[in-house]
C-alpha cells in the first residue's frame, strides 16, 4: 500500500511509520515540524513539509495514497487554553482539509488519532465507554471531538471509510520531555535521570491509563489492514489498567536509581482530568487488538531509550 502518515515525524506517527517501512509499504509523511523531529524520519519515506491546514499541502500529501493514518495534532490541553485559535487550526481545520483532499483523491480509508479528552473530567470512578456522552473541558478536547464527528460522518457523506481511535495516555521512546506540554512519563523519566524533582500538579492521586506507543502503532496498522469496512467506529486505545501519579513517579525513580528523590507539588491545572480509565472492548471486538506491553515493561524500555547515547537521534 501507499500510506500517508500525518505527523509522521512525531512521537506516535514515527512509530507507525517505522512498522510500515519495515514491512515494505510505500510511506508518505506530512509534517510541519512544530513538534516533530527530522531525526524521527526513516530512509526511503517521501516527505511533504508543511501545514495540513493549507489545502495545497493536504492535496500534495494525499496524491496517489491508498490509506491514511492521521496523527498530526497540537496535543496539549494547556496550550489550547492559552491559544484556542491555534488549537482549532491544528486539530480541526487541518482534519477538515485532509478529509476533503482524501475524498477528492479517492483515498480508501482514514484512521483518525483522537483523544480521551473528549470524555471530560466528570467520569468519577466510571470506566470510559465509547457510548458515553462526551463533555470536553478544553478547546483541545472540543476541537478533537469535532474532528472525530467529521470522520465518523465521512463514510456516508463522502464514501471514505474511517476509524476513530480515542487515545488515553500514550508513552514510550521518542516522546519529547523538553516541552511543558509533554507526556508525564517522558517528563518524569528525564527528571529522574537528571536527578531533579518533577512537579506534580495536584495531590498526585489522579489516575491515568497508560498505553505503550508500540501497542498504539499495532492498532493503527490493524485498522489500515482491516478487510471489512470500519464505518467510522470509535475505539478506545488504552491498557485497561490505571496508575496514579505518585505510584508512577515511585516506579520511574526506582528504575533510574533515584529511590529517595521526592516530587514537588503545585496547584492542579485548569482543564486537567482527575481520573481516567478505559474500556477497551471495542478495539478487541473490531480489530482483535489489546495492549500487550505492561506498564513495568514499557517503563523499562522507555528509561533505557532515554539513557542511551544520543537518545533523541
Amino acid at each position: 500500500m501507499r500510506v500517508l502518515v500525518t505527523g509522521g515525524a512525531g512521537f506516535i506517527g514515527s512509530h507507525i511509520v517505522e512498522r510500515l517501512v519495515a514491512r515494505g509499504d510505500d510511506v508518505v509523511v506530512v509534517d510541519d515540524f512544530s513538534t516533530g523531529k527530522a531525526e524521527n524520519l526513516f530512509t526511503g519515506v517521501d516527505l511533504v513539509e508543511g501545514d495540513l491546514a493549507e489545502a495545497k499541502i493536504a492535496e500534495r500529501a494525499v496524491k496517489g495514497v491508498d490509506v491514511v493514518c492521521h496523527c498530526a495534532a497540537s496535543a496539549s490541553v494547556a496550550k489550547s487554553i492559552v491559544d484556542p485559535v491555534a488549537s482549532n487550526a491544528a486539530n480541526l481545520q487541518a482534519a477538515t482539509q485532509l478529509l476533503v483532499a482524501a475524498r477528492d483523491a479517492g483515498v480508501r480509508r482514514v484512521v483518525y488519532s483522537g483523544t480521551a479528552a473528549v470524555y471530560g473530567s466528570d467520569l468519577g470512578t466510571d470506566t470510559a465507554l465509547e457510548t458515553m456522552r462526551e463533555a470536553p473541558v478544553s478547546p483541545y478536547g472540543m476541537n478533537k471531538l469535532a474532528a472525530e464527528h467529521l470522520f465518523r460522518m465521512a463514510p456516508e457523506l463522502y464514501g471514505v471509510d474511517t476509524a476513530c481511535f480515542r487515545y488515553f495516555n500514550i508513552y514510550g521512546p521518542r516522546q519529547d520531555p523538553t516541552s511543558p506540554y509533554s507526556g508525564v512519563i517522558s517528563i518524569f523519566t528525564a527528571k529522574a535521570i537528571a536527578g531533579e524533582a518533577p512537579t506534580i500538579f495536584g495531590d498526585g492521586r489522579q489516575s491515568r491509563d497508560f498505553c505503550f506507543v508500540g501497542d498504539v502503532a499495532r492498532a493503527n496498522i490493524a485498522a489500515l489492514d482491516a478487510d471489512e469496512p470500519l464505518a467510522g467506529q470509535i475505539m478506545n486505545l488504552a491498557s485497561g489498567a490505571t496508575t496514579d501519579l505518585l505510584a508512577l513517579w515511585a516506579e520511574i525513580r526506582g528504575l533510574c536509581g533515584r529511590p529517595d528523590l521526592e516530587a514537588e507539588h503545585a496547584p492542579a491545572r485548569v482543564g486537567d482530568i482527575r481520573d481516567s480509565s478505559a474500556d477497551v472492548g471495542a478495539a478487541r471486538r473490531i480489530l482483535g487488538w489489546q495492549a500487550e506491553v505492561s506498564l513495568s515493561e514499557g517503563l523499562q524500555q522507555t528509561v533505557a531509550w532515554y539513557r542511551a547515547p544520543l537518545p533523541h537521534s
